[in-house]
This record gives structure tokens, C-alpha cells and sequence, in this order.
């Protein structure tokens, strides 16, 4: 779907995300455990790329390198944001059911 990743950049947006978790979860949610709060900073860097790719995918399906213009040689503003569109309801929603 997206010959450009590997296997390293994943492990690494992972690891990546678990730390800045650990670190926001420390000041903005004291009330989670460190486990649990580890354990979300993982689920997010290993839903993060299924966004990345979801949008590859899309592109490759419609013949289209770029989703618009607006960026040149980014890929255009979806390629900004196609992570978020995964990580941040399951972030939400993971933060939610701890919390609660």
C-alpha cells in the first residue's frame, strides 16, 4: 500500500508515542497508573499508521499522488492529518473508559 515506510519508522512512532503518553499522561491525567497510561501511548503509535495507510490506500484506489495542491510535494493536507483521523477517537475513547 505504501512502499515508503518501515519497519524502523513504526517501532520508532511507537516507542516515540509511548514516551510523549507517558510525559502528557504524567501532567494531564496524574489519576492513571503508569501502565495504564503506557499502555495507551502503544495503542496509539500502532493505530497511528493504519490512518497513513487507510489514505494510501485511498489515493493508490483513485490514481491520485496528491489529495491537493495546497502543500506542494507533501501529499497535500490530508497527508497532515490522515493519523489523526484514527488516533484521535481511539485516544478519546481509551482515555474515556480509564477515566471513568
Amino acid at each position: 500500500i505504501s512502499p515508503g515506510k518501515s519497519v524502523e519508522g513504526l517501532v520508532g512512532g511507537i516507542l516515540g508515542s509511548a514516551v510523549v503518553v507517558l510525559i502528557a499522561g504524567h501532567w494531564l491525567t496524574p489519576s492513571l497508573g503508569l501502565f495504564a497510561t503506557l499502555g495507551v501511548g502503544l495503542v496509539i503509535g500502532a493505530v497511528s499508521p493504519v490512518g497513513d495507510l487507510l489514505e494510501s490506500m485511498c489515493k493508490r484506489n483513485f490514481k491520485v499522488k496528491d489529495t491537493s495542491s495546497f502543500i506542494p510535494g507533501h501529499g497535500g493536507i490530508l497527508d497532515r492529518i490522515d493519523s489523526l483521523l484514527v488516533t484521535a477517537p481511539v485516544g478519546y475513547y481509551l482515555f474515556r473508559f480509564l477515566l471513568s
